[in-house]
């Protein structure tokens, strides 16, 4: 019943050239237990199965993870996006202080709202012809800075919340033992994961080296599970030693479908969560998150890529892409939430906010001119 919703409605919104993601949360409405019609009863079900999706995600993250595309446009991604995040979590907390919010709520929000979605992205991009165009390559590489940091905000996120407090050295501690389980790991497969895939490889066994990518993506998952972090930060981890490996693009291409079908379960298990019925009655704090995306992220993106010398038409480009919310927000609220950072009004009103916000998005970007041609990166000026 699940995939046969996301396959109708998902059908619809290609054939309406609107984003999959949108479409497959809109089937999740339709078949929730908190809307008339069809319905399934048991949700907890499909959240648990839901993470799949999220590991799934952040594992091909890793594997995409890019250095040397980042150095193409290194200055406006390693400083810029930076720069770029931490304005829009300031954003958060503004206008958290002006309309009285906690501050631990409005550094969730500014976090939630920070990241934008490189899958509905992407997509746009591709459907518009400009993957390697100027803009193009700027917007994606900040969207992967973007995605990298959703891995450190998830660690840091649920201490803010912890009931022990919000200490400097708690928080600390936790990125600190982080480290200490990162860097042996990596340091070990380094070492060990690409000759066991060149052995794989060499009996041409496109199975077996299925099952050692997701094997080595939830065993590292599990040890971050187990000693207090998250499991996204473990298959970041997991896809980033198989993206060291000559066979990464191929694995990346194996495990794809895998990842679409339970990253499409993961956002139908999202809609089904969407209580429309607080729409109405959290429209002031929708209408506010819904700004803070379409306005306050236009103005940061826009401002952050004219502070490192692009034109003004790329800087145009990158902050009309940037303005959603998707996939990592979700992730994002559900931390907060689970941490008590927000209450579900605001968890809802976050989820609300990444529908209009894509739709938004999606019909901005057919306004802006197309632009398919591949420009030269220009040497911007230093900040």
């Amino acid at each position: 019943m699940v995939f046969a919703a996301a396959l109708i409605v998902g059908l619809l919104f290609w054939r309406l050239r609107q984003p999959l993601i949108l479409g497959y949360v809109f089937a999740g409405l339709l078949i929730s237990p908190l809307t008339p019609g069809p319905r399934v009863h048991d949700v907890h079900t499909f959240e648990i199965m839901a993470e799949v999706g999220v590991i799934l995600l952040m594992f091909s993250v890793g594997i995409e993870f890019s250095i040397p595309e980042l150095l193409r446009v290194k200055w406006v991604a390693l400083v810029g996006a930076p720069l770029g995040i931490g304005l829009s979590i300031g954003i958060g907390v503004g206008i958290g202080w002006l309309l009285g919010w906690p501050l631990p709520q409005g550094i969730a929000i500014g976090c939630i709202i920070s990241v934008a979605s490189t899958m509905v992205l992407m997509r746009l991009l591709m459907d518009r012809g400009e993957m390697t165009s100027e803009a193009g390559r700027v917007m994606i590489t900040l969207t992967l800075v973007e995605d990298l940091a959703v891995v450190i905000l998830t660690v840091l996120l649920p201490s803010l919340g912890s009931s022990a407090g919000t200490g400097s050295g708690q928080i600390a501690w936790k990125i600190g033992k982080a480290l200490l389980l990162l860097v042996p790991v990596v340091l070990a497969g380094w070492k060990i994961v690409p000759p066991i895939l060149a052995r794989i490889e060499r009996i041409y066994n496109d199975e077996l080296s299925l099952l050692l990518a997701l094997t080595i993506c939830l065993a590292v998952a599990a040890i971050t599970e187990a000693i207090g972090l998250s499991l996204a930060l473990g298959a970041f981890v997991g896809g980033m030693l198989l993206g060291s490996s000559a066979y990464a693009h191929k694995l990346a291409a194996q495990t794809l479908s895998l990842r679409d079908a339970f990253v499409a379960l993961f956002f139908v298990t999202i809609g089904m969560l969407i209580d429309p019925r607080t729409w109405l009655a959290n429209w002031r704090l929708l209408l506010v998150l819904v700004a803070m995306v379409l306005i306050g992220k236009f103005v940061v993106w826009f401002g952050v890529v004219r502070l490192f010398g692009y034109p003004s038409q790329t800087a145009l480009r990158v902050g009309v892409g940037l303005t959603q919310i998707g996939e990592f927000s979700f992730i994002l609220a559900q931390v907060s939430l689970h941490s008590g950072l927000i209450g579900s009004d605001v968890y809802n009103a976050t989820l609300a906010a990444s529908l209009i916000t894509i739709l938004a998005n999606a019909s901005l970007f057919k306004l802006v001119k197309r632009n398919p041609g591949v420009v030269q990166t220009p040497q911007p000026a230093h900040p």
